[in-house]
């Protein structure tokens, strides 16, 4: 996909490339007969000048904050969905931000070592990534959320699905405040691949990766497998011995894993977080911009008293997310209103 970038980049854009010759292509690239072939058919069913533009929430490794991560992997993605604050994009491509995962099964040390982490980092400024899946994951979202955080999920399914899929609350929330990143597109088929696949990702775009709880053959492990292979640095939280749930996370003690018996000492090795600047950067923009005009600003308070969900105020206002969700911070950063849980405000 690097290749197809640099060439379209080099060249008058991926329109040209679609025009080239089977020879050519195979020249510049070195592609198999098959490849080839199936590219024929396939350029063969959109015809000659196809609407090649990349859609906006559609990141290629051609643009400047593709993760520089993902170039490590044996297995690089060839594109990432995403869902949220494009700015976040900028941190994880210079990998900002700190990776909290564990079992789907956790105990309730589990539980509250995640909250607590979870919470030190928010605080501390640091992005916090997961894969928001049971247990671990969304303790750590949540936490996250609650701390007033930035939270970053990565998902093993298309943006469109929600697994498991009492987590679709949690996943709204998490695209406001946050970010949500795929590489899924919207027509791929989920399989259980899909979600030990996306470890890989989730490690790519971080600086640190600390596994909470863990049984033996989970897929924690296999994160932190993958994160010592990048050289990036392993936490583990010192579990109960006599608990299952706990066997995987201390053999990675066992072989060399730093111990995070204090959350401090984290925050104290990895120094300030750096969504304080990002913060700045995004009210001072957002206070700069065009006020928004009385009857839309009466029309939302209107909806914020009649209880309506954020899903609910896009419909309402017949805008997109993105729109609501910045009037909404209008609002908040004019003491106007106040966040609540599930996605609903309230006037102060």
């Amino acid at each position: 996909m690097r290749q197809l970038c640099a060439a379209a980049e080099a060249s008058q854009g991926f329109q040209e490339l679609w025009e080239w010759s089977l020879s050519k292509l195979r020249q510049e690239f070195g592609w198999p007969a098959s490849v080839l072939s199936a590219l024929e058919r396939y350029r063969a069913s959109r015809g000659l000048q196809p609407c090649l533009d990349v859609p906006v929430d559609v990141l290629l490794p051609c643009d400047t904050e593709w993760p520089a991560g993902f170039d490590r992997l044996e297995r690089p993605p060839l594109s990432i969905q995403w869902r949220g604050s494009r700015s976040l994009l900028s941190l994880l491509s210079s990998q900002q931000a700190v990776a909290v995962v564990g079992t789907r099964r956790p105990s309730n040390h589990g539980l509250r070592m995640a909250d607590h982490l979870s919470r030190i980092l928010a605080e501390a400024h640091w992005p916090v990534v997961s894969g928001l899946a049971e247990g671990i994951d969304a303790a750590a979202h949540r936490a996250c959320l609650q701390a007033g955080g930035t939270p970053v999920a990565v998902l093993g399914t298309p943006l469109h699905r929600v697994y498991p899929p009492e987590h679709r609350s949690l996943q709204q929330e998490v695209a406001q405040a946050g970010l949500l990143m795929t590489e899924l597109r919207d027509t791929e088929r989920v399989t259980r691949s899909s979600f030990a696949l996306r470890n890989r990702l989730l490690v790519a775009v971080t600086k640190a990766v600390v596994v909470v709880e863990c049984p033996e053959n989970s897929g924690a492990l296999r994160s932190a497998a993958m994160a010592r292979s990048l050289g990036i640095p392993v936490w583990v939280v010192p579990g109960d011995a006599l608990r299952a749930s706990a066997h995987g996370s201390n053999a990675l003690l066992e072989s060399g894993a730093l111990p995070l018996t204090n959350a401090q000492a984290l925050i104290d090795q990895l120094g300030a977080g750096p969504c304080m600047s990002f913060v700045r950067e995004s009210t001072t923009t957002i206070l700069k911009s065009q006020n928004s005009p009385p009857c839309l600003q009466r029309r939302l308070m209107n909806l914020v008293d009649n209880d309506s969900t954020f899903d609910e105020m896009v419909k309402a206002l017949e805008s997109t997310p993105e729109f609501v969700a910045t009037e909404l911070l209008k609002l908040e950063l004019a003491g106007l209103v106040t966040p609540q849980p599930g996605l609903r405000w309230r006037s102060l």
